[in-house]
């Protein structure tokens, strides 16, 4: 028997093998082999939104190599990814191949393991032709909101522009949130802080300002905090309440797609396309010294927090050898999706979980081993015991004021051994507490007063913003961080450190939109759309019914917008520039064309001088004195190069900076990524820090 097994990489197609041994061919149809040309919309809007498929340029020497090998087989598999992308690729394949779409061909591997691909092998089926229909109508929809609309915001605002249908409501979420923080107006009030010392004891414990007689007390400016203290100079301090008690803390579930890349920006400072970059190879397979080429862990695109009886087993086999039954829970613990979770995967989790990190750290990658190491600890984490602590609440009383204090001390630390989830909020810390008794005088070691300003909600970050988009039933795991790499490529959004900012071109974009296509960005409408392609998922409605009632209501409104609109174009502040117009005398500004940004007199069309974009990096070139500015290859790789040129032949792929070799004086330049730093490129130097 000669059996074919096609799968999307050629690292998925090494690992699956290597379990399937002779008699089985696995190739790779290295991801799409059809799709959407781009050059035009290639959907027929007047024929029930009939897709033009086409096999994709540069691909059909593979196809043709595939479908010979195909010929040649007894049997064909299509192994591609478990996911609704995955069975439209499945599909896609069907067709080129000549299969029929009710042979049952279709294998799914949940996990790249020796037991994932002998299960996904005894259970092959036809092709879901529901999961297909609901990848076809999500492609066709952004198809028909990208390739319409972005002419048209390109006319209106400047050349170039991009409107998505999911990009657009998170650009949209981003600009609200700014628009929210400008608009916020800071509200004064103070607190008072404490810290007693109990008699009989030389350790202190701090406790805030609560309240009087008559309650919650809120202390609106300086001269109320005065008074307060002048009403307590000189005062005699006591508890007189003190409550005891005991609270379990139990574990975060495994990880799903989205808290995965809330928790990897958090702890490894990881952007969303990274984590799931790294996540692909770590499911797709690696060769592990001792092991071989194997998936270490489970399908990274997944809502589920399902998990198998095995896994649970495997861990707390690990647990009880590792740490001894009283870091097992009373029964195993399994966690509930939430309400439209697909279900379609296990959490993700690791494959076989007794292969620790520390084992397979000298075979990964610096981000292979930082991401694998965080979804074993939580997986393994999440089937630990409780932590169990002693909490104390206490009121101390004086002159008829109430201060109170509150804090824990950790009794047994049961999961929070092995990991504590990371927080958005890095002030939400808890007080560790001495243990207090009722009637007890305490000594004033220190009486506080502060003033503080109401804040503004703060600005998203990649985790908050992945969370929301969640929370409001946006985009699915796979989409999340396309969407954010679309809206900071095409500077909608920038970075600040690790805050989204929008730019003013993403807010002039989004109120456009607000304003002309309020549906398309808005998110209660996004969402329902999910739930809408969820339900050609399940076969209760039909794609094209679905595009259709979309697209009649989009193409009229977009109708509107363009009779409207006709002759108005939005005028942005653009860039100023300090360079001089030779012409005329006004500052240039930098603009944006066909061809990227160039430098232009804001007089035209009364002055067209225009000049090319520089972007200088403020170091001087080492062999001319002239400047060193940012350059670019055909494929758009940065490079750097003196502006001399072609007089002047400096060049380095590494940015150079202003500051010179303490050892031998020539220029220094900087590394990026784990290796970086700065260093010296001299021959014979070997300076770097």
């Amino acid at each position: 028997m000669s059996n074919l097994v096609i799968v999307e990489s050629p690292a998925k197609a090494k690992t699956i093998k290597k379990y399937l041994g002779e008699g089985y061919d696995v190739v790779a149809s290295m991801g799409h082999v059809r799709d959407l040309p781009s050059a035009r919309l290639s959907v027929d809007v007047n024929n029930n939104f009939e897709p033009k498929y086409e096999v994709i340029k540069g691909k059909e020497k593979l196809v043709d190599e595939l479908v010979t090998k195909a010929k040649k087989s007894d049997r064909v598999y299509l192994a591609t990814d478990p996911d609704r992308e995955g069975e439209a690729i499945s599909w896609h394949l069907a067709y080129l191949l000549g299969l029929g779409l009710e042979d049952i061909d279709r294998v799914e591997f949940n996990e790249i393991t020796k037991t994932g691909i002998k299960n996904g092998m005894a259970s092959p089926r036809a092709i879901n032709i529901d999961l297909v229909n609901a990848q076809q109508a999500r492609r066709i929809l952004d198809r028909l909101v990208g390739y319409k609309l972005s002419p048209f915001v390109s006319q209106k605002i400047h050349r170039g522009l991009s409107a998505g249908r999911v990009q657009s409501v998170a650009v949209r979420i981003i600009v609200d949130r700014e628009q929210e923080i400008r608009a916020f107006k800071p509200e004064e009030y103070w607190s008072i802080d404490a810290k007693f010392i109990p008699k009989g004891s030389r350790k202190a414990f701090s406790a805030a300002l609560y309240g009087d007689k008559d309650g919650k007390l809120k202390i609106k400016d300086k001269a109320q905090a005065d008074g307060i203290l002048a009403d307590l100079e000189g005062a005699e301090y006591m508890i007189t309440k003190v409550k005891n008690g005991t609270r379990k803390k139990s574990p975060a579930p495994p990880f799903i797609t989205s808290t995965l890349q809330q928790e990897a920006s958090r702890k490894l400072n990881f952007q969303s396309r990274r984590t799931m970059k790294v996540a692909q190879e770590l499911y797709e397979g690696v060769d592990v010294e001792g092991i071989g080429a194997i998936g270490l862990i489970t399908y990274m695109r997944t809502d589920s927090l399902r998990i198998s009886n095995d896994a649970v087993a495997d861990a707390q086999d690990y647990i009880r050898s590792e740490y001894g039954d009283a870091y097992l829970p009373p029964k195993p613990r399994f966690f509930k999706s939430r309400a439209g979770a697909q279900d379609g995967h296990e959490a993700i989790r690791p494959s076989t979980p007794s292969i620790t990190p520390a084992q397979v750290k000298s075979s990964l990658t610096t981000d292979q081993y930082k991401l694998y190491k965080l979804i074993w600890e939580r997986f393994t984490a999440s089937q630990m015991a409780d932590c169990i602590q002693k909490t104390t609440q206490a009121d101390i009383e004086a002159n008829g004021y109430v201060f109170k204090a509150a804090g824990y001390k950790v009794d047994f630390d049961g999961f929070t051994r092995l990991y504590v989830e990371g927080k958005d909020d890095a002030d939400n810390k808890d007080n560790q507490i001495l243990s207090l008794e009722k009637d007890t005088p305490c000594k004033l070691k220190e009486l506080v007063p502060n003033q503080h300003f109401t804040q503004p909600p703060a600005r998203y970050t990649e985790a908050s913003l992945i969370k929301a988009l969640e929370e409001y039933g946006i985009g699915r795991p796979s989409t999340y961080a396309a969407t954010i790499s679309t809206i900071t490529s095409r500077e909608y959004v920038k970075r600040e450190g690790k805050t989204l900012i929008p730019t003013e071109l993403g807010e002039a974009l989004s109120g456009l939109m607000k304003e002309r296509f309020p549906k398309i960005v808005n998110v209660k409408f996004t969402a329902q759309m999910e739930q809408d392609l969820d339900t050609v998922e399940s076969g209760k409605t039909q794609w094209d019914e679905l595009l259709s009632e979309f697209y009649t209501d989009f193409d009229k409104t977009l109708k509107k917008a363009k009779a409207d609109m006709q002759g108005v174009k939005i005028q942005l502040k653009e860039d100023e520039t300090d360079i001089i117009c030779e012409k005329c005398g006004r500052k240039m500004v930098v603009k944006v064309g066909r061809y990227g940004k160039f430098i232009a007199c804001p007089g035209y069309p009364e002055c067209k001088n225009i000049k090319k974009y520089v972007e200088e990096v403020g170091v001087k070139c080492p062999k001319c004195g002239g400047d060193v500015i940012v350059k670019r290859t055909k494929k758009g790789k940065a490079f750097y190069g003196c502006s001399n040129y072609p007089n002047c032949d400096f060049v380095s792929w590494y940015e150079p900076v202003d500051e010179r070799c303490p050892n031998c004086g020539d220029i220094l330049f900087k590394r990026k990524g784990k290796k970086g730093g700065v260093f010296c490129q001299h021959d014979g130097c070997g300076y770097k820090k």
